[in-house]
């Protein structure tokens, strides 16, 4: 059984910040890039709203940056994924796919979450070329052009009206004509001369060649069909955290599957296992926040291995 300092589990901005951190403190953290190798902004090809980049930068090419910097400092980049798991505190144990053993007093869960789309025809072929899943991130490209979101919920409401700022004109799709978003919300889309809504309707299609230039739905009531004309298509359907393996070894999420860390900390139920970025954060899901909580992390792993050494003694 291989022995580490530290564990990093999941390579994006949460889990390279985190390496940085610990690799600067000498810890040689190992990280396990896992299924999707530095995370879900791989998945966008421009990142503007990241602190320092005035001209914008690849999604890939920024966490590869930060990757390289925690490199530098002795972190070490494992492109294997954790497929089992044993918390016991002091010598947690791990095993990935290839078949190796890993034990360590500190791991930091930083495996993200995963949009959930629609799966209609259309949408993964063009994702990042017009398919979305953040109003935030890929907004202010869409400028003066109409667009599409779905969904019911508050994050469909808040994604429509922040849209309302670059699109010409937003088109609200929801397959009810209740909606879960609140009512104040519900309110302020209604309210809005650049939201239309379309209810009891599904979506059926993500038409486009390169890019996305139409939305194809069904009314669920008459089985008319409409084909919305839009250059973008955002999915406002909520999120999945990627932590059931955690959650199965007795790691305590909330009801939607996102890791509980105390106040203000990124300290889990389980002493020495850390938890930062999307997997414990259900509202801001943004890299640079993403990249904060990992930094906060890796000082709490830092501060907990410090205090067990001192313990061992």
């Amino acid at each position: 059984m291989l022995k580490e300092q530290i564990i990093i589990i999941g390579n994006g901005p949460a889990g390279c910040s985190a390496a940085v951190y610990a690799a600067r403190a000498g810890l040689k953290p190992r990280v396990f890039a896992g299924d999707l190798p530095c995370g879900l902004l791989t998945q966008t090809s421009e990142v503007e709203n990241f602190p320092g980049f005035t001209d914008g930068i690849d999604g890939l090419d920024l966490v590869m940056a930060i990757q390289m910097q925690a490199e530098k400092f002795g972190a070490v980049v494992d492109y294997d994924t954790v497929t089992a798991i044993n918390f016991t505190p002091g010598k947690h144990t791990l095993t990935t796919a290839d078949g190796r053993e890993f034990t360590t007093p500190a791991i930091i869960i930083a495996t993200g979450a995963v949009p959930r789309f629609t799966g209609v025809p259309g949408e993964e072929r063009l994702r990042g070329r017009g398919v979305s899943a953040c109003a935030t991130c890929d907004g202010a490209f869409f400028k003066g052009v109409p667009v599409v979101v779905a969904g019911g919920g508050d994050s469909a409401m808040e994604e429509a009206l922040f849209l309302t700022r670059f699109a010409s004109h937003v088109h609200l799709v929801h397959r009810r004509d209740t909606f879960r978003a609140s009512a104040i919300m519900v309110e302020r889309a209604r309210a809005h001369e650049k939201i239309t809504f379309h209810l009891n309707s599904l979506i059926t299609e993500i038409t486009g060649n390169d890019e996305v230039d139409g939305v194809l739905i069904t009314d669920k009531n008459t089985n008319a069909t409409e084909l919305i004309p839009a250059k973008g298509f955002f999915a406002a359907l909520g999120h999945i955290p990627s932590t059931a393996l955690f959650k199965a070894a007795g790691v305590a999420t909330d009801d939607n599957g996102y890791i509980v860390v105390e106040n203000n900390t990124s300290l889990t139920n389980i002493p020495g296992v850390f938890a930062a970025g999307d997997c414990m954060d259900p509202r801001y899901r943004q890299a640079s926040v993403a990249a904060g909580n990992g930094v906060k992390a890796a000082l709490d792993a830092e501060k907990y291995l410090a205090d067990y050494a001192a313990k061992q003694q």
